[in-house]
């Protein structure tokens, strides 16, 4: 079995595995926390929990008007990073293909164009953000090695993506041998790593941030504080 069939394979079952089985252990540990049941009557006027919730989820979107200013660079590098990322990862056709061989589920490409300029923001953006977290005073006394780790298996995946990239999408797809099983496999083990690492580390934030807005958002509606 050489490297490619290994990284296809065995190491991707494995990380889909862990990854499905972590996320699910990671959920269920925190819905199945002890509550306390809040005795006291709501606010009038108070919305709805599942109100007070989906609006915390949205509104913690984009800063309060007052910090804006100041957390405006940092907000939109966010952005540019989450939806580069979501472009390259749904919209590459090589991308569609392989979740369709994993799922079954298809669906039309962008542009290959699209994606070199959502992947360079991609990666310019997580360059920039590892900058922010190494000079700024404060971010690089709350950050940790749970940071850099997930930082690193975050960029991983998109610089080796990057370096598979030698012709259009159209060429690839067409082609039924790969001739560079070398840097593909490469690619696909950072991936893997990305996956196995995902429910342990900071990107778990990709589900929990829902539940944390969420709860706050039904406690803080409930007393008739607006966020």
């Amino acid at each position: 079995m050489d490297l490619l069939s290994f990284a296809r394979g065995p190491a991707l079952t494995a990380a889909l595995v862990v990854f499905v089985l972590g996320t699910l252990w990671r959920l269920g540990g925190v819905l199945r926390r002890p509550r306390m049941r809040d005795l006291s009557p709501a606010r009038v006027g108070a919305p709805a929990k599942l109100v007070g919730a989906l609006y915390a989820v949205a509104r913690g979107m984009w800063p309060r008007r007052e910090f804006v200013r100041a957390a405006l660079v940092t907000t939109a590098n966010g952005y540019v990073f989450h939806i580069g990322l979501a472009l390259v990862f749904f919209g590459y056709a090589p991308h569609i293909a392989f979740m369709r061989r994993l799922t079954g589920l298809s669906w039309p490409a962008l542009p290959d164009t699209v994606m070199y300029l959502a992947a360079g923001a991609t990666i310019i953006a997580l360059l920039a953000a590892l900058g922010a977290r190494l000079t700024d005073p404060v971010l690089r006394t709350i950050s940790n090695a749970d940071d850099l780790f997930t930082w690193t298996v975050t960029f991983l995946p998109v610089i080796t993506g990057m370096a598979v990239v030698a012709e259009p999408s159209a060429a690839v797809l067409a082609r039924e041998r790969v001739i560079y099983p070398g840097p593909l496999a490469a690619h696909l083990l950072t991936l893997e790593l990305l996956l196995i690492w995902f429910p342990f580390g900071k990107l778990m934030h990709a589900f929990l941030f829902a539940f944390s807005r969420g709860a706050t958002g039904m406690r803080f509606s409930h007393r008739g504080v607006k966020i």
